[in-house]
């Protein structure tokens, strides 16, 4: 990635500010900070954590509706400083500028669920219903894997949004709980018994 973003910033450094420039830029720093964070030292990993935090900002204030940079924010936030309430606002701001986002969805409802109890009502409302959409456009397995990991805690509350959605996801979403062995409730779902066995 620093390969990359050598020319990237050769270019930059030139005057050339286009948003999608600007914004692939920012997209492939923020890669490179999570390599170094998995494979440099400490040192390392902080300074280009601060070369992305400062990347996604800049790239912000030419894109201010971009949620998924609005998502990076977070995550780049949460990087640095873990769990922490100042960082929430990047998080609703994602949801307000870019709610029904489907590749977004799958990485954003993931970090949502994890800092739930935190949300405000707002936010937790939003994260829910993400989920549901989740499950009603056929992301049925990262859905599964989010309810099962960082959503266990708000696992009633995320079922029972599936409620009023058509009965083909919610089999579909039912099947891919029984495949992993958890028997759980899905709102208007009954699977033959053979289905929970392992």
């Amino acid at each position: 990635m620093d390969d990359v973003l050598g020319p990237l910033e050769a270019r930059s450094v030139a005057g050339l500010q286009h948003p999608d420039f600007e914004r692939a830029r920012a997209l492939i720093s923020l890669t490179a900070n999570e390599d170094a964070l998995a494979r440099n030292s400490r040192e390392d990993a902080d300074r280009k954590v601060d070369a992305a935090e400062t990347r996604v900002r800049q790239e912000l204030t030419l894109n201010p509706a971009d949620s998924f940079l609005w998502l990076m924010l977070y995550s780049v936030a949460l990087a640095r400083r873990g769990f922490d309430d100042s960082c929430l606002g990047y998080l609703d701001q994602s949801y307000s500028s870019g709610p029904l986002e489907g590749w977004i969805a799958l990485r954003r409802n993931r970090l949502a669920l994890a800092a739930f109890p935190t949300a405000s009502a707002a936010t937790q409302a939003k994260v829910v219903s993400e989920f549901a959409g989740m499950v009603d456009t056929e992301f049925t397995e990262a859905a599964a894997f989010n309810l099962m990991g960082v959503g266990w805690e708000q696992r009633e509350r995320l079922l029972a949004s599936l409620a009023n959605m058509d009965m083909v996801p919610r089999e579909a979403f039912a099947k891919a709980l029984a495949r992993e062995g958890l028997k759980l409730s899905v709102p208007g779902v009954e699977l033959e018994e053979r289905l929970w066995r392992r």
